[in-house]
């Protein structure tokens, strides 16, 4: 264990005393002592009151169980970030392949397992399972758990994990039907659960983020029949609040707008909370002029009816991919002696919106930032922005030259049109100099602009846990430069690459050249894909999808067709060019994280945090770095932290427990200091949120090791620690 190396940045003593000034009543004690919800509750505030491990004994912890949850195929790199379930001693959740199981909560000991689905039209791959969501029904005799694998919503009987033949057809429902356009040409898939309320299943969903993405529509199932009861439209139709904010036809063709992120409930007033990511497509709107709203807006909306309580748009006409990237924090405050009902969101640029639950009233001041306008063809970004005044953001807001670590050293991503890669001789200053870097909402054009913190972080869809007896949050964040990069699409340019630059950049590269740097998953190379591959056979991979990759369905076979010829010979005269037809001008020349020869982050570390803050008085009362580059050998460094993927845990106990980090370890982390207690390594790494419950008298903290993440090994281990047993 390498516990010795730590590091705390100092923060001003007049904010420590913060962590000391809402103390709490012991109101908590009987309640957060199950893990029955996605995060822990309803409220999402990743707590329990459990205590038997504190802060004294956390170094005793040893593994209790491990258990291999199957659904690994060799050579295939699969994710698994899933926050299980445990009720009644039995443990829910997912493997690599969306499949859901029941096990012993003591012993890992199997109970059910389901082994195969017929997910139809698209495969298991086709996303993510973060989470379970439960229904049992009033008298006790229904108990059921739902799940997303493919274009479904599947419900299975808890007791025995068959499928629920009642609910929808068979046991599914189709999440592409009901969103206004053909079920056939969208993807959509639960990746994230959403919340349950009464009879009602409230859910959103991912959705692609390029031109032709699906709606992203928040839906109300009926938890038996599985029939919709309600639908908020999150890109408004004529008549509906918000239409305004989109062109007038926009409810027609815009995408995105969608709840990827999952959504809290306060089941007592009857309101859920849920965020909203970025219309598509993300890097470019001048088709959808206007703020669009609801896109990147926290909503309110009434559970039993899905009427608007309140909003906030947290991004205008986002151009960055600000996607709100998790659940929000219910908790209660105290101000001057009253008790608030609070909500809290943290962003992907580490701020922290809080709003009081009832008004939507910000309870920090928020200021309106100018920000630049675009450069791009026919685009119009807005002009102001809103910006919480405190808390401060947990992430770097702008990363300068003075910043670089290790400047002179090759770029990795360098990613000029035409670049040869890694082997050119151009260095991070070089490339840096040759980039906007201008903090927060520069909007990106054919020169290339830096985003910091990152395109997937600050604040990431592990979301953050907060103390509700004290009022504190804990948010984990990266710090990784991105590079995004515009490129004109002429109407000469063929349509195959239209749709590749719109599409395939981020994980194939500007020039097809794909490949992965150290530590970092890239896509594969797509040169000579003729010589490996027959056109059929691309064809439907690019339309069904594959592990790591997600299906397109959008395109029509002339479509695909043209794009698979563009990849066998991108110098060949195009089949078809795109013309007056093509609604969005430009595509991506480059999406990539900005790294240095070793494919290390080119700023300064630490490259991810841990952070206490006070959400009554916006004090940030300590930042740690979480996880280490063991290869960094630098005293003024010893600990680097690292890209985090992953949500903290928070316990009575006075621990924080989090994975997330590409070191593959899982750590506990004191709540008042932030010092680390505690580690262990995982057979894969941990990129989901652990869950912590307590059985016959004995507390356990889970962990699903499913890896897979930024480049490391996959796994299938749900791994479970807890003290020793008494003798």
């Amino acid at each position: 264990m390498r516990c010795a190396k730590r590091w705390v940045l100092a923060i001003p003593y007049a904010l420590t005393l913060a962590t000391f000034s809402c103390t709490t009543p012991s109101e908590h004690a009987a309640t957060f002592t199950t893990w029955s919800h996605y995060l822990g509750d309803p409220t999402r505030t990743h707590y329990s009151a459990l205590a038997q491990i504190d802060t004294a004994n956390v170094s005793e912890l040893e593994i209790a169980w491990t258990y291999a949850s199957g659904g690994l195929d060799a050579g295939v790199t699969t994710e698994m970030q899933h926050n299980p379930l445990i009720v009644d001693a039995a443990l829910y959740g997912t493997n690599p392949r969306l499949l859901p199981f029941k096990i012993d909560a003591r012993t890992g000991a199997e109970i059910w397992r389901i082994d195969s689905l017929d997910a139809g039209a698209l495969p298991w791959w086709f996303g993510k399972s973060r989470g379970l969501m439960r229904w049992a029904s009033p008298d006790g005799g229904d108990e059921r758990i739902y799940f997303g694998a493919g274009p479904y919503l599947y419900a299975a009987d808890a007791r025995t994990g068959r499928l629920v033949d009642s609910f929808g057809s068979g046991g599914k429902v189709d999440l592409r039907v009901g969103l206004g356009r053909d079920p056939e040409r969208m993807l959509v898939s639960l990746n994230t659960p959403g919340a349950v309320f009464e009879n009602l299943l409230i859910v959103g969903g991912r959705v692609h983020e390029t031109p032709g993405a699906a709606p992203g529509h928040v839906r109300a199932y009926d938890a038996r029949t599985g029939a919709v009861v309600w639908t908020f439209h999150t890109i408004p139709q004529p008549g509906e609040f918000g239409y305004d904010t989109w062109p007038p036809d926009a409810y027609t063709y815009a995408g995105g707008a969608n709840s990827w992120a999952g959504m809290s409930l306060d089941v007592e007033r009857g309101v859920v909370f849920v965020p909203t990511g970025s219309a598509a497509f993300d890097y470019y709107g001048g088709d959808r002029a206007g703020d669009n709203l609801f896109a990147n807006t926290l909503l309110a909306l009434d559970a039993r009816t899905g009427t608007r309580v309140w909003h906030q748009q947290l991004v205008r006409h986002d151009v960055w991919d600000r996607d709100l990237p998790a659940p929000p924090n219910l908790v209660t405050l105290e101000r001057d002696g009253e008790r608030i009902p609070a909500v809290a969101q943290i962003t992907k640029s580490g701020h922290v919106f809080v709003f009081h639950r009832e008004t939507g009233e910000p309870l920090f001041p928020m200021e309106q930032i100018e920000v630049p306008a675009s450069i791009a063809l026919g685009e119009v970004t807005s002009r102001t922005q809103p910006l919480p005044t405190l808390p401060a953001p947990f992430g770097r807001q702008r990363l300068t030259e003075d910043m670089l670590y290790e400047p002179d050293r090759p770029a990795w991503v360098a990613n000029l049109v035409g670049d040869e890669g890694p082997t050119a001789n151009v260095t991070v200053r070089d490339r840096f100099r040759t980039l906007t870097s201008g903090g927060q909402f520069v909007p990106p054009d054919t020169n290339g602009v830096i985003v910091f913190p990152g395109l997937d972080g600050g604040g990431e869809w592990g979301g953050a846990a907060v103390d509700p007896t004290r009022g504190v949050m804990y948010a984990n964040g990266s710090e990784m430069a991105w590079i995004v990069q515009l490129e004109r699409i002429d109407p000469e340019m063929g349509v195959g690459e239209a749709i590749f630059k719109l599409n395939c950049v981020r994980c194939h590269r500007g020039a097809a050249e794909g490949g992965a740097g150290e530590g970092v998953a890239v896509g594969p190379s797509l040169d000579g894909l003729g010589l490996r591959m027959s056109a059929d056979s691309a064809l439907h991979v690019i339309r069904s999808g594959r592990p790591g990759m997600p299906a397109h369905p959008q395109f029509s076979d002339d479509e695909l067709s043209d794009l698979v010829a563009y990849l066998n010979d991108p110098t060949a005269e195009p089949q078809t060019a795109v013309g007056d037809a093509g609604r969005v001008p430009y595509g991506l020349a480059t999406l990539a994280r900005f790294l240095d020869g070793r494919g290390k982050p080119v700023a300064e570390p630490p490259w991810g945090t841990l952070n206490a803050i006070d959400l009554n008085t916006g004090a940030t009362l300590w930042r740690v770095p979480l996880g280490d580059d063991e290869e960094i050998d630098d005293p003024e460094h010893p600990v680097t932290g690292t890209e985090n993927y992953g949500g903290p845990i928070v316990t009575a106990g006075g621990l924080v427990f989090i994975a997330a980090t590409n070191d593959e370890k899982i750590r506990a982390f004191h709540a008042r200091t932030g010092e680390q207690l505690w580690e262990a390594k995982l057979p894969a790494g941990g990129y989901a949120t652990p869950a912590t419950y307590e059985v016959d008298g004995r507390q356990y903290v889970v962990i699903a090791a499913g890896g897979g993440k930024m480049g490391t090994p996959t796994g299938d281990r749900y791994v479970a620690f807890a003290l020793p047993p008494e003798p």
